[in-house]
């Protein structure tokens, strides 16, 4: 009989924490938020937060108001 050790999986220890959860999600333009995600480059939101793209949003999470606000009074068409 032999004993195998099993090693845990790495994970990114500031997903774990309480302190970089999102209280909210804000609109940001859709080319930025990949780019974001892979380089850690900061997004502009359409409320004027700059921050990096860690998280995405899930059915139901958030939004932050300023954002919705802004986002709901642009004009549909082009992502310009």
């Amino acid at each position: 009989m032999s004993t195998e050790t099993l090693t845990k999986p790495e994970t990114d220890s500031t997903e774990s924490t309480d302190d970089d959860t999102p209280k909210m999600f804000h609109y940001v333009r859709k080319n930025k938020i990949a780019e974001s995600a892979v380089t850690g480059t900061h997004v502009v939101a359409l409320c004027g937060e700059v921050f990096p793209v860690t998280r995405s949003p899930k059915p139901g999470s958030p939004v932050c108001p300023a954002c919705k606000e802004i986002y709901q009074g642009l004009r549909p068409g082009g992502d310009a």
